[in-house]
């Protein structure tokens, strides 16, 4: 699917245009996480390669400022290295590698290897991200590098989700839950979310039809079985997160 197409369908603005989608819009996590070490610029580059219509990613502010790509508060699971991310200045940070294959990278070298070639969604998964990250957004919509419809903006944390929207009503939200996805429908509104973005196991044929019939699109996270994926699909979802891309292509 064209970038063009998906920027018109599936993150238009909020009202702007209904749940129409023949077929979902694939969302490589964490680029192709089941290809490549996640968050980092092979992943990036392996998700492009199949063809997904946008990647997620993670990022944290490390301690020098810097917006890092990394999905884990501690370094331990993913790396050889130990302690917090965020307590690490990115000079330490870019010498570690995620799963002894590539570094770990900044956001702006993301931002830079996908070119707008394809929607990047940004989770918030640390503290104190959302005002660099639509400051350094902003530089790049500044020289005309990328447009607000270039990015989805997506976090647990909705105290992060109000404050990049206080500074930056342009972005795209996506409001993500673990919960009942029906209880993100107030703060989705309140943040003129364009899509709730919630765990799969907790959709079924009545929840989806009301966040829908809301306005929002519905990205759900993360599939990677082929039946769960089919069922999604006859559920109607806007979109599919994976590990695997190809396995939602028909």
């Amino acid at each position: 699917m064209q970038k063009t197409i998906v920027l018109m369908l599936a993150f238009c603005s909020l009202g702007a245009c209904t749940s129409s989608l023949k077929k979902p819009i694939v969302i490589g996590h964490r680029g192709a996480k089941g290809h490549a070490a996640e968050n980092t610029l092979p992943s990036v580059r392996e998700a492009l390669a199949l063809g997904v219509d946008a990647i997620e990613i993670d990022v944290f502010r490390c301690a020098t400022g810097e917006l890092v790509v990394f999905h884990d508060k501690t370094l331990e699971k993913l790396t050889n290295a130990t302690g917090a991310i965020e307590q690490l200045p990115l000079d330490s940070i870019q010498k570690i590698t995620v799963l002894g294959q590539a570094p770990i990278p900044t956001l702006e070298e993301v931002l830079d290897e996908i070119n707008g070639r394809v929607v990047l969604n940004i989770e918030l998964k640390g503290s104190q991200t959302a005002l660099p990250t639509h400051a350094l957004l902003q530089r790049y919509f500044e020289r005309e590098t990328l447009t607000p419809n270039d990015i989805l903006i997506s976090s647990f944390d909705w105290e992060e989700l109000k404050i990049f929207f206080q500074n930056n009503t342009k972005v795209p939200i996506a409001v993500l839950t673990e919960d009942d996805p029906l209880d993100a429908l107030p703060i989705a509104q309140q943040l003129k979310a364009v899509a709730i973005n919630p765990d799969y196991r907790t959709l079924n044929k009545n929840n989806v039809k009301k966040i829908q019939a809301a306005g929002y699109k519905i990205y759900p996270w993360t599939v990677n079985a082929p039946a769960d994926i089919e069922k999604l699909k006859s559920l109607g979802v806007d979109g599919i997160i994976t590990d695997y891309p190809e396995r939602v292509f028909p």
